[in-house]
């Protein structure tokens, strides 16, 4: 059980697998006003940024749970860079079978909601390991402005427009499922950039130091056309965001 050798190639060196960047994530630890030893279980943890930089920054405990072998020992490596090997733990699964110990004060779904076939899913995923008055934290795309036509729709990597809500349909759906929204950091052009051009650079290098490898040929066309479909269609099309999300 892994994630296919493109993502791990795609991501290179980051350090945060979705649009946000290393102040929103701050911003984000910042405006939850978490308490030391507030307990948070991340599910698709990536490489770990959120548990390990608020571990530091906020003294919270927690597991992160992640399906892909690299991004878990990338997650080891930097609670140990960062100190806090003691506070946080990850371990590769399934997120969406993970059970765990013990309830806890903040589960998270940051950019994954696939583990739950959309946001209802991922909402009752994480609701079955909150304690009662615990947060959910849930990273989703959602459309700016309607997409005009089915090639915008697929220029977002989705073939359904109704895959994704606008951001007012986003909030309904949220109360719809029974949970209030208290918090919420959006990405903005910006920080969509910044992901996805760190992805182009990451692929070239790659090709430029691989070229006969099996995989050359799909990422040297994904290379070609992802940056024409990030400025017509990603940019200014999709959002994204965090949002808290307190059970009624």
């Amino acid at each position: 059980m892994d994630l296919p050798r493109q993502f791990v190639i795609r991501e290179g060196d980051l350090r945060i697998l979705n649009p946000f960047d290393a102040e929103k994530l701050a911003t984000l630890g910042r405006a939850l006003k978490l308490a030391p030893g507030t307990s948070i279980l991340d599910l698709c943890s990536g490489k770990g940024e959120l548990l390990c930089t608020w571990a530091r920054d906020h003294g919270v405990v927690g597991t992160g749970v992640d399906i892909s072998t690299a991004f878990t020992a990338a997650a080891r490596q930097r609670a140990t860079e960062l100190g806090v090997a003691e506070q946080v733990r990850f371990v590769h699964g399934d997120a969406a079978a993970y059970e765990g110990e013990a309830l806890v004060d903040v589960a998270a779904c940051v950019g994954a909601t696939w583990i739950g076939d959309g946001v209802p899913g991922t909402l009752e995923i994480l609701a079955r390991r909150l304690r009662p008055g615990g947060m959910a934290l849930v990273g989703e795309p959602y459309w700016r402005i309607e997409p005009p036509d089915q090639a915008t729709v697929e220029g977002c990597d989705i073939t359904n427009r109704d895959d994704f809500q606008d951001l007012p349909g986003l909030v309904g759906l949220f109360g719809e499922q029974g949970w209030d929204l208290v918090e919420m950091v959006l990405a903005d052009q910006d920080s969509w950039d910044r992901y996805a051009a760190a992805h182009w650079l990451n692929l070239r290098r790659w090709l430029d130091d691989n070229p006969d490898d099996p995989l050359a040929g799909e990422l040297r066309q994904e290379l070609t056309e992802d940056p024409l479909r990030h400025v017509r269609y990603r940019r200014d099309h999709l959002g994204w965001g965090v949002f808290a999300l307190i059970r009624r």
